[in-house]
Formats: C-alpha cells, structure tokens, sequence
C-alpha cells in the first residue's frame, strides 16, 4: 500500500511530530510499503528526494512565524507536485496536527480526490500564545480551523487518550489513539553503547551519585525552573540534577547557584540516551499541552524511572505508582516532597523501571502503532 503522511515539519527539523512522522514512517518501509511526505520547502532542501526509502515532496511554503507557522504557495510548482503525488494512488493518508495550514490543505485534497485519510492530533491545549488579542486570534482559527477539517469528513486520532480528550473542546469525538512510540533496540544500542559518555565522570560527581535528568526546552511551561527550585529547596544528599536543553530560563536557572545543578546544553541524541541509561531519575514537571512526550518513552528504554505531571501520555505509559509517580499538583514543595521520596527509595526505582520497561515493550513500539495504522487503513478499503 501507497501511504501519504501531510507533515507541516519535517526532517532536519526535529520536533515531536516530525520525529513521529520519519520513525512511523520508516517502520511501514520495512515492511514492503511506499510512504511518501508532504511537508513545506526549507531554504536549501530540494523540492523532490528519496530518504531512507521515504519520498518526500517540500510543497513552495511561506515560513511564518520564523517557520513554526508555513503556508502553502499556490501556483504552478504546488499544482505539478500534487498531480505526481496522486499519479503514485495513495491508499491512505495521515495528517499530522489540527491547526496548520498544510493540514487545511491535505484535508481539502483527500476530500476532493477521494482519498481514505484521517487527522492525527498531537496536543492537548491551544497554541501557546498568550492570553492576549494575539492569543485569542488564534483560539477562534484553531475552532474555524477545526470545523472545516470536520466539514472535509475526516475521522480524528491522538497519539494518546489525552489529546482525544482535548479534540472534544473543538466538538470533535475521536475514534481513537496512534500512540507515540520508540524503537527499543535502536535506544538500547546507542544508551549502552561500549563506548558510552560515563556521565559521572564527565560531571565531575562521585560515582555513586544520583542523577536526575530534565531534557526540553528550559522554558516556564516545561516546568524545568520549578524543577530546579525543587531540587534546590529538597538538597538531596548525594544527588545532582542535569538540566539538558537551550532556552530562556538557563540564566535564571544558573542564579540559583546550586553546585549540585549541571546545565549541559542541548545534547546529541546518543548522549542523551546515555545521560537517561546512568540516571536515577527522569523529572519531566511540565504543563505544556504535551500530546505525548517522546522522552518519557526513551527514558521506559533506558530503565530509568520517570516523576512528571499529569500530562498526555503519562497516564496510558504510567497506570500507577508502580510504574511511575505523576504530581497530583505543580508546586515546588510537593515536588521537592516527591523528589526527595524517589530518590530514596530504591525499592520503588527497582519496580518502577522494571513494570514500565515492560509495558512499553507491549505497546508503545513502532512495530505495534505500524500494525494499528495498517489494520485502519485496509478497513477504508473493506
């Protein structure tokens, strides 16, 4: 079969989606299919190529918003590109997000063509635009936006339970979840590598340390401050917290001046994977409108333990306290509290690891959401 992603963003860019996208797919690759991309031209990409077997089609594209916002350029070049992707047949097609402009136009081309796609959702809140005129502006076209890819009758997915929760704020019931997921075996050779970063070294730390990661953004709705304050506020004896990312906050985070807080930048990914493979503990406090953080599953890859918020995902990779902790509130004394208690107890490290290592092997792999999205597809087709 012939499968279409609609993906605004895409590889060198390297956010959720567009990870989700390439590593979903690459699985369907692997299995004998075609898989073509459709995502917005980048200054110095070609228009036209083949990447580890997926064809990519980089539609001429307006880069609003310094890009997190492209739009699609009418004309001569867009219509030659359109006619060569649907001379290929598509069977199915998957449009990634609700809101971008590249998705109103995937929606009005399958609609048009007949084609069998759905939306696949990836947050669980508006963009992030403040509570201002600007921020209500693109509150009312997230809904118009939302009414016309319903009025295009495409059905509506999230890759967890949360973000389908979310599509019921724009009237939209979901018919279900393409969970995000990970290739476990690509994790585990990268984070054990033989020749692996030994992170404790490297830091300049006692090597029975303890270790919690944060790895995002460092900006106020990762939480990553409140996480730092924690940790300074909780002193945990023998520990250090490693602060992975760029952004805004690092010089208020470095104010602290808490020697036992390491800011290391933005990592490669191997040495990410290692830093989570040698850690005690993954913190993720956010209240972004995460739709499901890829980091919380490579850290069930890396057998480390993860304490986060109640954000999307965290509730269908982590059931229960056995398998992870998930903050019933956002605060820096509770957290702290809950700091202190996971890395004290090794017991709950032990299990908690263990119980969610396994659970992502059942079911967040990109073997299984492959099948899930293989078996929706021939039912278009039934």
């Amino acid at each position: 079969m012939t499968i279409c992603f609609f993906s605004t963003q895409y590889l060198p860019t390297m956010g959720g989606v567009e990870r989700y996208t390439y590593n979903l797919a690459r699985q369907l690759v692997s299995l004998g299919h075609k898989v073509i991309v459709v995502t917005s031209a980048l200054p110095g990409l070609a228009a036209q190529q083949e990447q580890d077997g997926i064809s990519i089609y980089r539609l001429p594209s307006w880069l609003a918003m310094n890009g997190r916002f492209p739009l699609v350029f009418p004309g001569f070049s867009t219509h030659r590109m359109v006619k060569e992707i649907l001379e290929q047949k598509p069977g199915f097609c998957v449009i990634q997000a609700r809101f971008y402009p590249l998705s109103l136009f995937a929606a009005h081309l399958c609609h048009k063509h007949h084609l069998p796609a759905i939306l696949l959702d990836h947050s669980t809140g508006h963009m992030p635009m403040g509570d201002g005129l600007v921020g209500k502006v693109a509150h009312w076209y997230e809904h118009m936006a939302a009414c016309y890819l319903k009025k295009c009758g495409l059905d509506f997915y999230g890759v967890s339970g949360d973000v389908c929760h979310w599509l019921s704020h724009f009237g939209i019931a979901a018919k279900g979840t393409l969970f995000n997921a990970v290739f476990p075996e690509e994790i585990q050779q990268q984070a054990y590598s033989p020749t692996a970063c030994n992170w404790r070294d490297k830091l300049g730390v006692a090597p029975n340390t303890k270790l919690v990661v944060f790895a995002g953004r460092l900006i106020a709705e990762k939480g990553v401050f409140l996480l730092a304050d924690a940790f300074t506020q909780a002193a945990p004896q023998n520990a250090a917290l490693v602060i992975a990312g760029e952004g805004p906050l690092l010089n208020q985070i470095q104010q602290l001046n808490n020697p036992a807080i390491h800011c290391v930048g933005p990592l490669e990914h191997p040495k990410l994977l290692q830093l989570l493979a040698q850690a005690n503990l993954y913190c993720l406090p956010t209240y972004y409108a995460e739709g499901f953080p890829t980091t919380f599953l490579e850290a069930a890859a890396c057998d480390c333990p993860i304490l986060t918020s109640c954000t999307g995902g965290s509730g269908e990779l982590l059931p229960s306290s056995e398998y992870g902790i998930r903050l019933a509130q956002l605060d820096v004394p509770h957290l702290a509290q809950q700091l202190s208690w996971c890395l004290a107890n090794e017991e709950w490290q032990h299990t908690a690891k263990t119980n969610t290592k396994h659970r992502l092997l059942e079911q967040f792999t990109w073997n299984r959401v492959a099948d899930t999205l293989l078996r929706l597809a021939h039912s278009y087709h039934e």
